[in-house]
């Protein structure tokens, strides 16, 4: 297909796929270190672990900030600069095992993560056009999850001369030296649309800030419940956890590029509609399912109907004005993270009543979301 080839040709596509790479390497290092790490090294409990994990979703909160970062820099270099940041804080992360030496390299962390990935909505959507932009996501998401398994084989294989604090340094100092390179770029190679360098919150795009509420609330219910319920009620083993989420890799390195395509050919409605018209299935099964193999199905389908959000950022490609993608898509980003700031406590107190309830609430909100998204209307699809 030509729409692939001139992307892959275009030097923004290398320059993003590269540091979404850093970007996964830097998470999923931190993800999968952290709870030993916080419990072992540093002695904290759960209390402190906690709070950590909540403080490390307030950068996402805090996205909106970016649109006033790109008045002073340029956006592909916030991109570069973000990746430093990201990797700093994974390098300093064992160097500092204390409640308060978490508490900041958290942070550091995790305002790279999410700034890199608020830039990369953006530039993503302003350098490929609306019959490529899909396959571009799609792509980006399979090679997020080859870098999940090739990182978790390497502190796997790593770990056995290692300890902690030399693992951080030396895969926050890979991502540091990549970083460098990236700041060393410049992947503009055509002209683009200039972008308002301001917060943009229009009426008119009211159905992609409430998708993107909706979708952001979905996740935390992923998140949040749907480990612990396998760990809890059905008692998955660590070993079990992990060769799930393996699979989960696997399996989306192979279908994120096929979701992008679909996007492409189907639209954005249907997509998006077999998305939440499954999910409410999901969500129910998860809430009534007695079978331990059944919840282990749920959570693959759940996390491959994770990838099909894509289709709410292409959505605003077709119908917003292309001035407004930077800072909509920082807006969106905070949008995308509110539910984080209450939803997991909420649940939590309902999860202590009765387990069910977070997962008949994940479906009330499939329910709404399936409602909503037949009122998208996109101009015709840029490819037949």
């Amino acid at each position: 297909m030509d729409y692939m080839q001139q992307a892959k040709n275009d030097p923004m596509y290398r320059y993003l796929i590269v540091f979404t790479i850093c970007s996964s390497m830097g998470l999923q290092t931190w993800l999968t270190l952290f709870n030993n790490f916080a419990v072992d090294v540093a002695g904290l409990d759960g209390h402190h672990v906690g709070v950590i994990q909540s403080v490390r979703e307030i950068p996402g909160f805090l996205a909106l900030l970016a649109v006033f970062a790109i008045m002073y820099i340029k956006e592909y270099r916030l991109s570069a600069l973000s990746i430093l940041i990201l990797g700093l804080g994974v390098a300093l992360t064992g160097l500092f095992p204390s409640y308060a030496g978490l508490l900041i390299t958290t942070l550091v962390m995790s305002f790279g993560f999410h700034y890199y990935e608020t830039t990369n909505m953006s530039l993503t959507l302003q350098y490929f056009d609306k019959g490529t932009s899909p396959w571009v996501f799609g792509k980006q998401r399979s090679f997020a999850a080859a870098s999940n398994i090739g990182v978790g084989i390497l502190i796997y294989a790593v770990a056995f001369f290692l300890d902690f604090s030399n693992i951080y340094l030396l895969i926050g100092g890979l991502i540091v030296a990549t970083a460098i390179w990236g700041l060393a770029q410049d992947p503009t190679g055509k002209e683009i649309v200039p972008q308002r360098k301001k917060m943009i919150v229009r009426k008119k795009y009211w159905l992609f800030y409430f998708l993107t509420l909706m979708a952001g609330a979905r996740r935390q219910i992923f998140m949040a419940f749907a480990v612990l319920l396998m760990v809890q009620k059905f008692e998955y083993s660590l070993q079990e956890v992990t060769i799930l989420f393996v699979v989960n890799n696997v399996i989306n390195y192979y279908l994120s590029p096929l979701i992008g395509k679909s996007i492409i050919r189907f639209g954005e409605r249907k997509v998006l509609s077999l998305e939440y018209l499954s999910l409410i299935i999901v969500f129910l099964a998860y809430a009534t399912t007695s079978s331990k193999l059944l919840v282990a199905a749920l959570f693959i389908l759940d996390h491959i109907f994770f990838n099909f959000a894509i289709a709410i950022r292409t959505y605003f490609q077709k119908i917003g004005d292309p001035r407004d993608i930077a800072p909509s898509m920082a807006v969106g980003f905070t949008i995308n993270h509110m539910a984080a700031v209450f939803l997991p406590a909420i649940g939590g107190y309902l999860w202590v009543i009765d387990y069910r309830i977070p997962f008949f609430g994940g479906a009330v909100l499939s329910l709404i979301s399936l409602t909503a998204v037949q009122l998208i209307r996109t101009p015709v699809k840029a490819h037949s």
